[in-house]
């Protein structure tokens, strides 16, 4: 026993940290257990997160597109259903990435099994990426379904992949982002839908996604510059059909800004703790 006690007590204490995981392991296993879980939670509730969003947008192509459509006519070049899909794939994408994590991290709270989160050594950028992967992820899944869903209605080239792809990761992280925040501050599940119906839903059918703001006078053309969303829809329109209401960069900027502001307020708010520890 004495033999056994020292043998233990030989053991290099460099040689033994090697079994030991390191710090960066260890938050890479944390964040891939968050984010497979919400990719989990997605696919097993498909008929919930993806075919109504996919039932929807066939509608607006169906109704805006064909019907409305062979009304208006050209718009900068292209049919009405070809200008007004990026808008739609980008809609679909804000819609779902913020209704997904305001409802999964809320459900969290609501089951209290966030306090595991708090209590375990994981730093909170790990909780925040987790939850907005599976965020993204959705928000990406829908957004491939209602562009093939618009392919049977007209055709579409890709004008510039990079900034379509861009755009739309960065759109997907902003809106995921927002939920976040939301879903912190929630106390009721009635808490949830507040934003999207009285702040998301208008800003989303006022920021171009049906229409040119280039066709409003003034000064609703100059207050449609307020609107976030109008950069995220013409920044991908650019990125699909290379025409814009305003310059890229300009979009690039917005989005980048809120990524940062977001984010940050984001990892303030769960460093805190804010909405969590009662």
């Amino acid at each position: 026993m004495n033999d056994l006690h020292a043998a233990r007590g030989s053991v290099n204490p460099a040689e033994a940290g090697e079994w030991r995981p390191s710090v960066a392991r260890a938050n890479l296993v944390a964040l891939y257990t968050i984010t497979r879980r919400e990719a989990h939670r997605v696919l097993r509730i498909w008929t919930q997160t993806l075919v109504p969003p996919a039932i929807t947008m066939t509608l607006y192509f169906v109704i805006f597109g064909k019907v409305i459509g062979s009304r208006v006519g050209t718009m900068q070049g292209f049919t009405y259903m070809q200008y007004i899909v990026p808008g739609l794939v980008m809609m679909s994408i804000i819609n779902n990435c913020y209704s997904n994590i305001t409802s999964s991290f809320f459900g969290s709270k609501f089951g209290r099994y966030v306090e595991e989160l708090l209590a375990s050594p994981m730093p909170s950028w790990v909780v925040l990426t987790g939850y907005v992967a599976g965020a993204v992820m959705r928000g990406l899944l829908v957004g491939i379904i209602v562009l093939a869903i618009a392919l049977f209605f007209t055709s579409l080239h890709l004008a510039h992949p990079l900034i379509a792809v861009t755009t739309v990761l960065l759109g997907a992280t902003i809106f995921a982002l927002a939920g976040f925040i939301n879903a912190m501050f929630a106390k009721r599940f009635d808490d949830i839908a507040i934003v999207p119906t009285f702040i998301l839903q208008p800003l989303s059918y006022l920021g171009g996604v049906f229409y040119s703001v280039k066709l409003l006078g003034s000064p609703w053309q100059e207050v449609s510059l307020v609107n976030p969303i109008l950069y995220f829809v013409n920044a991908f329109r650019y990125g699909v059909l290379g025409v814009s209401d305003v310059p890229v960069w300009t979009a690039y900027v917005v989005m980048l800004a809120f990524v940062i502001a977001l984010a940050a307020v984001a990892l303030w708010l769960l460093n805190r703790g804010v909405g969590l520890r009662s």
